[in-house]
């Protein structure tokens, strides 16, 4: 498969980079989102609802990423190193406990065209961005495997990105699985997104240094299949390895308003560091 592109297995860290004693605020339903929960949005730098996606609509996405990890086209798959030698006898579902992360799938499947373009989705974005008129700049599928999916360490997504920070860029992160505590759910720091971009380096992903973290300020974000973590593109976030045998599949999606100028790479590297040059979010 050209399009398969094995990565290195799950990485050990310190056992202290996260913590799980603190919850983050949740609204329960998208029609819950009002001026009041923007508010909390430019203050902490995210918002969590717990039903943004209903049941059917949370087995179409994975009825169509199934569909295109059978058939990637265009899309860029990659499997986690130690799956390198059964992905080809492994179908289209069955490569979903294969894979790291896959992206360019929106273009490939109608039922994903349909996610990316969700009117739940882009009035809660358009709430959030100030912008009545999106673009959605990048889409990704975030699965980590069960027993296998590793961690994806603090980062913020405008390091990974050709954008002036400040940029209202706003990220969607929808569960497709319980995402819970002990197989990956999504950490964040709130209000880190006011203070800035900071340095990142090459350790076990670009990152932010582990030292350079505020653990005492880690809010941790389980959410049911079809919740979603909207939140800011320079919000220092991460997620723990998957290490339970459950599944926990998450589609990722980045919005700005249209017509939002690109910056040159080189930028990006003066500001967020020389050491993340070719890499992807």
């Amino acid at each position: 498969m050209s399009n398969a592109m094995p990565i290195e297995s799950v990485v050990d860290y310190p056992e202290d980079l996260y913590r799980f004693d603190r919850p983050g605020r949740y609204v329960d339903e998208v029609d819950q989102v009002t001026d009041a929960e923007a508010e909390q949005f430019a203050d902490l730098g995210y918002l969590a609802v717990r039903e943004v996606l209903a049941a059917d609509e949370v087995a179409e996405v994975l009825d169509g990423l199934a569909e295109v990890l059978a058939r990637p086209g265009r899309a860029l798959v990659e499997y986690e190193a130690w799956a390198a030698d059964r992905i080809e006898a492994a179908s289209g579902d069955e490569r979903m406990d294969l894979i790291r992360k896959f992206m360019l799938f929106v273009q490939e499947d109608q039922r994903l065209t349909a996610l990316a373009r969700h009117p739940r989705i882009l009035s809660v974005v358009r709430r959030l961005c100030g912008s009545e008129d999106l673009t959605m700049m990048q889409d990704m599928a975030l699965l980590k495997p069960p027993g296998g999916g590793r961690e994806k360490p603090w980062h913020q997504d405008n390091a990974y990105f050709t954008l002036e920070p400040g940029t209202p860029i706003v990220g969607v992160w929808i569960a497709l699985d319980d995402a819970t505590a002990e197989n990956g759910c999504m950490h964040v720091l709130p209000g880190t997104h006011r203070e800035g971009p900071v340095v990142h380096f090459k350790r076990r992903d670009w990152q932010v240094c582990d030292d350079d973290v505020d653990r005492n300020r880690d809010t941790m974000i389980p959410l049911p299949p079809g919740g979603a973590l909207f939140f800011h593109g320079l919000l220092h976030h991460g997620t723990p390895a998957n290490r339970t045998a459950h599944r926990r599949r998450a589609v990722q999606l980045h919005y700005v308003p249209a017509g939002t100028p690109n910056i040159p790479d080189q930028r990006r590297l003066d500001i967020f560091g020389s050491e993340g040059k070719d890499v992807s979010c």
